[in-house]
């Protein structure tokens, strides 16, 4: 009796399907991206679960510490004073909590406050976020736009007087930290020569005064943020004035614009059709680069100007060892920059093809 030759197998469908998909996946400039961004936002969120955990004090300990400093109060009352308030059990084990808090993330639960039982992370987060977007969002626009302009000013009168002093004004401004400027903005103009009411311009927006969209509102929603707007400006225009002069300048020996000249156009035209619009598309990517930062970049001149954004509360968070409140802005704060990155990498892949094709060799 013959036997039958075997049979070969098919592979397994589940086996062939993944390895489809991980092809995709690889040739897809897009999805690595993607890929990365969410391992990033996962690996910081991660380490600052931890790192927050191994600052000295935890919130109880802070608690404990405040009320016999501040309200003369004994240990013992401090300390069942505490336990009635705080659900927090800072001797369980880490590794328990940890699971516990990547099982609420992962269906987009930030926790409760530890010092304001009852208060979701997600409620403080979207009542001071929209004041620091506001603010710093406002001013890195302002900033960005006359960057645009007098960067284009600079290149057009190179070597110039004007070109000069925009040149050492932008330079200046660039260099010197933004607290920095808050604070001579607060001693000087404010303390010293008495030329800004500094007391009556704290907070995001007048007592009494209901939020709307009127008038009324945001014309004093505008005054409380002057001065952090203003602070933002003048420590990021510099950097705008220059990249848009270098690009300028590098847009202005293109040879489509000496074509542009020999057919008799007018220098205005060239202007706004040939160089301008060709000029600021690189500082397209940088600008969505710096607009991720405007969430984490706010946390010191907040807290000089006593203007209550995110980062005003992230510092009473972190001196209070808020545990949840800290882990909800930081991951905040990771999530807005790793995606102005990614949106600047796929920006940048569709303007210049090339990095699509290198990404994928």
């Amino acid at each position: 009796m013959r036997q039958s030759a075997p049979v070969a197998r098919a592979p397994a469908i589940p086996q062939l399907a993944a390895r489809r998909l991980l092809g995709a996946v690889f040739r897809s400039y897009a999805l690595r991206r993607v890929l990365k961004a969410a391992l990033t936002i996962y690996l910081v969120a991660t380490l600052t679960f931890f790192i927050v955990r191994l600052m000295p004090g935890n919130p109880v300990d802070v608690y404990i510490h405040t009320l016999i400093s501040q309200y003369g109060f004994t240990y013992d009352d401090a300390a069942n004073q505490a336990a009635a308030l705080f659900a927090f059990n800072p001797n369980e084990p880490l590794l328990v909590q940890y699971w516990a808090y990547l099982r609420a993330l992962a269906r987009g639960d930030f926790g409760m406050s530890l010092v304001s039982p009852g208060t979701p992370v997600t409620s403080v987060i979207m009542t001071y976020l929209p004041w620091t977007l506001f603010s710093a969002g406002l001013g890195l626009l302002i900033s960005f736009l006359l960057g645009i302009m007098l960067g284009m000013v600079m290149a057009y009168r190179r070597e110039g007087v004007l070109d000069h002093l925009l040149t050492a004004v932008g330079s200046f401004f660039q260099s010197v930290p933004n607290y920095l400027v808050a604070i001579v903005i607060v001693v000087f103009f404010g303390v010293q020569l008495g030329w800004l009411p500094i007391t009556e311009m704290r907070g995001a927006y007048s007592p009494g005064m209901q939020p709307g969209l009127n008038l009324a509102f945001i014309s004093d929603a505008l005054y409380h943020a002057a001065l952090p707007i203003l602070t933002y400006v003048l420590t990021t225009i510099g950097a705008w004035m220059l990249l848009m002069k270098s690009s300028t300048l590098s847009t202005l020996e293109e040879d489509y614009v000496t074509v542009a000249r020999a057919r008799g156009l007018r220098d205005g035209r060239i202007m706004r059709s040939y160089v301008g619009r060709n000029a600021v598309l690189p500082l397209f990517t940088q600008m969505a680069i710096s607009a991720g930062f405007v969430v984490g970049g706010s946390v010191v001149i907040e807290k000089i100007f006593v203007y209550q954004g995110i980062g005003f509360i992230l510092l009473d968070a972190i001196n209070r060892r808020d545990y949840p409140v800290m882990q909800g802005i930081f991951l905040i704060i990771t999530f807005a920059v790793v995606a102005a990155n990614l949106l600047a990498d796929l920006l940048y892949s569709r303007l210049d093809p090339r990095i699509r094709v290198s990404g994928g060799e």
